[in-house]
């Protein structure tokens, strides 16, 4: 089910098998029939790690999902809740259990606290008194999630708001936590950069963590060279950007949650002929999407420009191949092509699939509103009139466009411009308060303390200089046959990618001048490796980086470092690990004050 997992250079299976291990002792510590009542946030992680038939092996035999009053029926003795540490969670729990003793009062119940225990959970159930009913309280330690072959994920989504609006650095401690488990099961990791406060955090606890362990050290050859430990603040800029990548702009316009897409429904009917299309299918097409398969691998990272030209191409190898059957005469010939047969099928399915994918987005990016979006976009990164008024934003509000579209154009032109002028701001936040309604006073002033959205103080705007440093805009970028990251966002590189790559070749000592004007330290430490465990590197072995962004990462970021891995004389593998996957629109949702309550 998850071969795909142990494809890369680093086997992250491994990872996935030990949470899976941890989920059967737990579900063996309950003995006898159980149904789970689940925190709906957690499913989609979980079934990344364990499918509904391995808890079924182990007598789970119904699932729910938490909500308030009662459970609904369900014939089993014990009764686990799997949730997050929330509070407001905890009432829903208690008013489940209260309904429950009434009726059944033979049950047993259990929480399983995914990712940590919390002494406030436990107090809030004594204080509306059912922390006794409870036989197990448990902690399922659920810190890194293998998404693909070399990506993990926290799915931790408030982590940048905790870290930068909230002064709250749980989420930081979560991330020490996970780099230790995974040092316990891929060795040491050697090296460890950072650039960023919250970075400078994580590297701290995590050396104080090892010191605590000092006495259990694991002897495992380290399968990793270094650490990069990058802020999410040093660089606003590229999650505001549209993504310009098949996989980036399946997230921009559909959203992927856990490895899934769900997409209108009419593309994917198949019409028979001579059939009236009345009864379209109204429920939407899910699909999941990793590198399990082959052709989503080869076309996820592509540019979109490029992704047509691949598909017709793919079109005429599978048919080319379907037709074999003509020419096959022989008994032995026959038989061959029927043991292709399902792999073939498979790919005709896949590559049906992904052309009416494209087809869908190419009616969005030839679209008049996404090309004018995307030409404002690029004169920001560019430089272009930064620092006055845009008309399109003045147009945009006018017209009444999503306001998370405003805001992400609006806190562009403001990182570009490294803040902006105090009339062009007050301009800005009166037409948008004018517009959308008072009550987003609150998610400007959180944008205002995120860095993303202010006005300019008296420094001098280093953008322009850190732009032309590290080559952040590349004129004439190739699409079809990238020869550089930029090709990502169509001109645009990542500052977070170009940093990481700086750091392999050169070196960071080279840009000591622009790393000063970003924010926060930067830093390296070593960790000391138990005798004999050096690496001996044979000649023209890649080195492996594992590349963590604290506050989110982008499809478009991931790209451009699968990019630098493939490159032949880059010399480094990445492995990327975050605390979330974001998009633009999920990132500045997850500012907002109450986001629930917007219009789409």
């Amino acid at each position: 089910m998850a071969a795909h997992l142990s494809y890369g250079r680093v086997n992250l299976n491994i990872l996935r098998e030990a949470a899976r291990k941890e989920l059967r002792e737990f579900l063996d510590k309950c003995a006898g029939s159980k149904a789970i009542v689940w925190d709906e946030y957690l499913t989609g992680p979980f079934g990344l790690i364990a499918q509904y038939s391995l808890l079924k092996e182990h007598e789970v035999e119904k699932m729910f999902t938490l909500k308030s009053g009662r459970l609904p029926p369900a014939d089993v003795k014990n009764i686990i809740f799997f949730v997050r540490p929330r509070l407001e969670l905890m009432d829903i729990i208690a008013e489940n259990v209260f309904s429950e003793d009434k009726i059944h009062s033979s049950r047993d119940f259990h929480i399983l606290f995914v990712p940590r225990r919390s002494m406030l959970c436990e107090q809030r159930l004594k204080e509306q008194g059912v922390l006794g009913s409870f036989i197990n309280i448990d902690e399922y330690i659920l810190d890194l999630i293998p998404y693909d072959g070399d990506l993990l994920s926290m799915e931790y989504e408030s982590a940048f708001r905790e870290c930068y609006l909230e002064n709250d650095q749980t989420s930081l401690y979560h991330t020490a936590k996970g780099l230790m488990t995974l040092q316990a099961l891929y060795g040491t990791i050697p090296q460890i950069y950072g650039k960023g406060e919250c970075a400078r955090h994580v590297a701290n606890m995590m050396l104080r963590m090892k010191r605590e362990f000092a006495g259990s050290q694991n002897q495992i050859l380290p399968v990793f060279d270094t650490l990069l430990l990058l802020d999410r603040n040093v660089d606003l800029l590229t999650p505001l950007a549209t993504q310009l990548t098949y996989e980036g702009l399946i997230d921009e316009i559909y959203g992927i949650n856990n490895g899934y897409v769900k997409l209108p429904p009419e593309k994917f009917a198949q019409k028979k002929q001579g059939e009236a299309s009345k009864d379209l299918p109204t429920e939407a097409k899910k699909l999941q999407l990793n590198s399990a398969e082959e052709l989503y691998a080869e076309i996820r990272d592509k540019n979109f420009n490029a992704v047509g030209a691949a598909l017709s191409k793919k079109a005429k190898i599978i048919s080319a191949a379907f037709e074999e059957r003509h020419n096959a005469k022989t008994v032995g010939e026959i038989k061959q092509f029927v043991s292709q047969l399902p792999h073939m099928q498979a790919a005709r399915s896949s590559l049906a699939n992904h052309t009416s994918i494209a087809e869908l987005i190419k009616d969005i990016t030839t679209s008049e509103a996404f090309f004018d979006n995307l030409t404002v976009e690029q004169e920001f990164m560019t430089g272009v009139d930064t620092d006055k008024v845009n008309t399109y934003i003045e147009d945009c509000i006018a017209q009444k466009d999503p306001l998370i579209k405003i805001l992400r154009l609006v806190c562009m032109q403001s990182v570009c411009n490294n803040g902006l002028k105090q009339k062009v701001f007050d301009y800005y936040k009166r037409e948008i308060l004018q517009t959308y309604g008072y009550e987003h006073i609150l998610t400007l002033s959180n944008l205002e303390k995120a860095g993303l959205l202010k006005p300019q103080t008296g420094s001098r705007n280093n953008y322009p200089t850190i732009r032309k440093t590290l080559k952040l805009w590349m004129e004439d970028a190739n699409e079809q046959n990238p020869n550089d990251i930029s090709y990502v966002y169509s001109g645009y590189a990542p500052l977070s990618i170009r940093l990481t790559q700086v750091l392999a070749r050169p070196g960071w000592r080279s840009i000591e001048e622009v790393l000063k004007m970003l924010p926060g330290p930067h830093f390296e430490e070593r960790q000391q490796l138990p005798a004999g465990l050096h690496k001996k590197r044979q000649q023209g072995e890649n080195r492996t980086t594992l590349v963590f962004f604290l506050g989110g990462v982008t499809y478009a970021e991931i790209a451009a470092l699968r990019f630098l891995s493939q490159m032949e004389d880059s010399g480094m593998e990445y492995i990327i690990a975050t605390t979330k996957l974001v998009n633009g629109t999920t990132w500045i949702k997850s500012i907002m004050d109450r986001p629930e309550a917007q219009a789409p």
